[in-house]
């Protein structure tokens, strides 16, 4: 890095970039190598998890409806079949750089910050380091919601619907793992809301009048994206769904700030 960033030329700032993107290259690289090393246990312990009965989703809402006086959940078990010849090979490898990739996240985004940071000034870094760690906190959150609640609940719901009776339920690895991972992203994108609301705010883009004013509005269209995401007939699985959504809303309103308030 150099030494005065307000005084370096154009090819210092270049020069200091390609060792960040150097040292970005290569934990993302280490990351995905140990990910490989470690991806049948991954696999079989945490990605294949909702796939089954005792999945800790699965129990818990059975404990629940056994509260409630109903019978409890029904079993239930997805298998889950390599159609492809190269599939399993393939997704070892995109499994491996996924998992790198959001599990070395902070410290990318912390190797860029590096780079950022000496051109700002001292309240400006105070403010984004704050941002950082909160958007950091929050996609962790998204993947953790996704994973515990909504992926299990959209899972169970598409594996157990019947078209005919005649269609036996198998479902391809390729399509497992491209729902896993779109709603797992999806979710943590979705919880990086609060923060955009923040930015938006702070640019007086946005003010917490917006929040009160179509707060009845957000509440329908929140209402058909967790039936979207979550499309079953149950009314508690949709309630369960739109609560950590609509959470998200009402935070984002509360991090606007007051002064840019209309």
């Amino acid at each position: 890095m150099s030494a005065d960033p307000h005084n370096a030329t154009f090819f210092d700032h270049l020069d200091d970039l390609r060792g960040v993107l150097l040292r970005a290259v290569l934990l993302f690289v280490l990351a995905s190598i140990a990910s490989f090393c470690v991806m049948p246990w991954i696999f079989d312990h945490i990605v294949m998890a909702p796939t089954q009965n005792d999945f800790i989703t699965y129990r818990l809402f059975d404990i629940v409806a056994r509260k409630l006086g109903e019978s409890g959940l029904p079993p239930f078990n997805i298998d889950v079949v390599s159609l492809e010849l190269t599939s399993q090979f393939f997704i070892h490898m995109s499994m491996s750089c996924w998992v790198a990739l959001v599990v070395s996240f902070p410290f990318l985004i912390y190797i860029m910050w590096t780079f950022v940071s000496p051109a700002l000034h001292k309240h400006e870094r105070k403010g984004m380091r704050r941002a950082f760690l909160f958007g950091n906190v929050m996609f962790y959150l998204g993947v953790a919601t996704s994973y515990f609640l909504v992926f299990p609940l959209s899972v169970r719901f598409l594996a157990d619907y019947t078209l005919s009776d005649t269609i036996r339920p198998v479902v391809s690895l390729d399509s497992y793992i491209d729902n896993f991972f779109t709603l797992l992203v999806l979710m943590g994108a979705m919880f990086e809301l609060p923060l955009l609301a923040w930015i938006l705010g702070k640019m007086g883009l946005l003010t917490r009048s917006f929040f009160s004013h179509y707060r009845r509005h957000a509440i329908v269209v929140l209402l058909i994206i967790a039936a979207v995401i979550t499309p079953t007939g149950d009314p508690f699985t949709l309630f369960v769904a739109f609560i950590p959504i609509y959470a998200l809303w009402e935070l984002g309103a509360r991090l606007v700030p007051k002064k840019n308030n209309q």
